[in-house]
């Protein structure tokens, strides 16, 4: 029975986790598109989106993964025949993935705090994309466990990727295009 309350409370940190993630890039683009503003209107939406992400950083994400991660282990420890499999490897694998992008935004966040932010709008609309790629990649290992699905789940993360990626581009395209017009 403590296997299941683990394995929710696992799950519940994860979903937190990817939350966050996934917001803190939104703000992050909303502070970059913020320095086109005329003043006061730039400090004041950059101070405030500044406050949004250090909030939604240390309150909501960061403790999320700590505990996501605690779990995790924990279920490991309960099931040690898991670090066997070879779908909880290529997870294992998607998850070091993940930490690297919790750090990028890390480095992303300490810009911010420095009052600048070194990456364009697009690309970090790109970027955003990266932890809807892992997500992807570990629901289906982790569902699919040890059928042959998993492997088609992961060449079908790599077509989700290429799709993503030319909806950005094509986003992109339609946004130049309706602010050459607005002009």
């Amino acid at each position: 029975m403590i296997y299941l309350y683990i394995k929710s409370l696992h799950i519940i940190f994860v979903t937190t986790w990817f939350a966050g993630l996934f917001y803190i890039i939104r703000l992050f683009i909303y502070f970059k598109e913020a320095e086109e503003k005329v003043e006061p209107a730039k400090s004041i939406l950059q101070d405030q989106y500044a406050l949004m992400s250090k909030r939604l950083w240390y309150i909501i994400t960061w403790p999320s993964a700590i505990l996501a991660t605690l779990f995790a282990v924990w279920l490991l420890i309960l099931q040690p025949s898991w670090l066997m499999a070879g779908w909880m490897i290529i997870k294992l694998a998607f998850v070091l993935g993940l930490f690297m992008y919790h750090w990028s935004c890390q480095i992303m966040y300490n810009q911010i705090k420095n009052g600048y932010l070194s990456y364009s709008s697009f690309g970090l609309r790109v970027w955003n994309e990266v932890a809807t790629i892992i997500l992807f990649a570990c629901v289906f290992l982790v569902v699919l466990k040890n059928s042959l699905g998993w492997i088609f789940g992961v060449v079908g993360i790599v077509g989700v990727s290429v799709l993503l990626m030319l909806g950005i581009k094509l986003y992109k395209k339609i946004r130049t295009k309706n602010s050459w017009d607005n002009h």
